[in-house]
C-alpha cells in the first residue's frame, strides 16, 4: 500500500462542555467546588479508615480503595478540564490525551470490580458469618484488590495500543472534555473497526460480569436478610449494603447510558452529559453516601472532631 502524504496530529484541542464564553467562569467555579468536595472527601475517607483501628475491616478496607480509585479517577480528568475553562487555547498533546485516555479506561474497570469486590464482602459477612473471617483474610482482600488493580489496568493498556495503532491526519477537535473513545474515534483517518469492536466487548463484559457478581450477591443476601425474624435484625442488615447499593446505582446508571452506544457525533453530545455524571458527581457522592448511611464512620468522624476539641 502506498504512503500517502499527511501531517500526523501531534496535539489536539478539547472542545469541553460549551463553546459559550460567557459560560466559562461559571463553570470554572462549579467544577472546581466539585473537584475539592471529592478531594477532600475521598481523601478525609481513606484517612479516617486508616487511623481508626476499629474500622480496619474488610469492609472498610474496600472502601478505602474505592474512594483512591475515585479519587485518581477524578484527578485524570478535572485539572485539564479546569485550565481549559480559562485558556483561549484548550489543547492537550498526543502523548497527553493517550496517558488520559489509558488511565481513564483502567481506573473506571477497576472501579467496576471494587464494587463487584464489596458486593461479594457483603454476601459473606450477610450469608455466611462463620466463615468470614476464614473466606476474607488478609491475604484473600489483598488479592482481590491487586486483581481489580491489575486487570483494570491491563484492560486500559490494550485499549491505548489499539487507539495508537489508529492514524490522525485530519481534524484535531475532540468534541469532548476529555480523550474518550467516541470523539476520538471519530476523527481517526483509519479505519476503526477493530477499536469499535473491542471497545463494546470490553464495556459491554465488563459491565455485565462485575454487575452479574453484584446482582448474584445481592440475591442472595436479600433472601438471607428476609429469613431474619426480627425487624431489628432485617433493618441493621439492610443498612450495611444501602451505601453500596446507592453508589452501584448511581455509577452503573450512568454507565450503562454512556458505553453501550455507537460513537456518532450525536452520542457524543449526549455522552458529554453523562459523562459528567460518572467522572465527576458519583465520586463525589460516594464518601457523603457512606459517611451520612454509615454508623460506624459517623462515629469515627466524631471521634476525630472531639479529639481535636480536646487537644486545642
Amino acid at each position: 500500500m502506498l504512503k500517502k502524504n499527511y501531517t500526523t496530529v501531534t496535539e489536539f484541542i478539547l472542545l469541553g462542555l460549551t463553546n459559550r464564553a460567557e459560560l466559562q467562569p461559571v463553570l470554572f467555579v462549579v467544577f472546581l467546588v466539585i473537584y475539592l468536595i471529592t478531594v477532600i472527601g475521598n481523601g478525609s475517607m481513606i484517612l479516617l479508615i486508616r487511623s481508626d483501628s476499629k474500622l480496619h475491616t474488610p469492609m472498610y478496607f474496600f472502601l478505602s480503595h474505592l474512594s483512591f480509585v475515585d479519587l485518581c479517577y477524578a484527578t485524570n480528568v478535572s485539572p485539564q478540564m479546569l485550565v481549559n475553562f480559562l485558556s483561549k487555547r484548550k489543547t492537550i498533546s498526543f502523548i497527553g490525551c493517550a496517558i488520559q485516555f489509558h488511565f481513564f479506561i483502567a481506573l473506571v474497570i477497576t472501579d467496576y470490580y471494587m464494587l463487584a469486590v464489596m458486593a461479594y464482602d457483603r454476601y459473606v459477612a450477610i450469608c455466611k458469618p462463620l466463615l468470614y473471617g476464614s473466606k476474607m483474610s488478609r491475604c484473600v482482600c489483598l488479592s482481590l484488590v491487586a486483581a481489580a488493580y491489575v486487570y483494570g489496568f491491563a484492560n486500559g493498556l490494550a485499549q491505548t495500543i489499539l487507539m495508537l495503532r489508529l492514524s490522525f491526519c485530519g481534524p484535531n477537535e475532540i468534541n469532548h472534555f476529555y480523550c474518550a473513545d467516541p470523539p476520538l474515534m471519530v476523527l481517526a483517518c483509519s479505519d476503526t473497526y477493530v477499536k469499535e469492536t473491542a471497545m463494546f466487548v470490553v464495556a459491554g463484559s465488563n459491565l455485565t460480569c462485575s454487575l452479574t457478581v453484584i446482582l448474584i450477591s445481592y440475591i442472595f443476601i436479600f433472601t438471607a436478610i428476609l429469613r431474619i425474624r426480627s425487624a431489628d435484625g432485617r433493618h441493621k442488615a439492610f443498612s450495611t449494603c444501602g451505601s453500596h447499593l446507592t453508589a452501584v446505582t448511581i455509577f452503573y446508571g450512568t454507565l450503562f447510558c454512556m458505553h453501550l452506544r455507537p460513537p456518532s457525533e450525536a452520542s457524543v453530545e449526549q455522552g458529554k452529559i453523562v459523562a459528567v455524571f460518572y467522572i465527576f458527581v458519583s465520586p463525589m457522592l460516594n464518601p457523603l453516601i457512606y459517611s451520612l448511611r454509615n454508623k460506624d464512620v459517623k462515629r469515627a468522624i466524631r471521634e476525630v472532631i472531639l479529639k481535636k476539641l480536646f487537644v486545642k
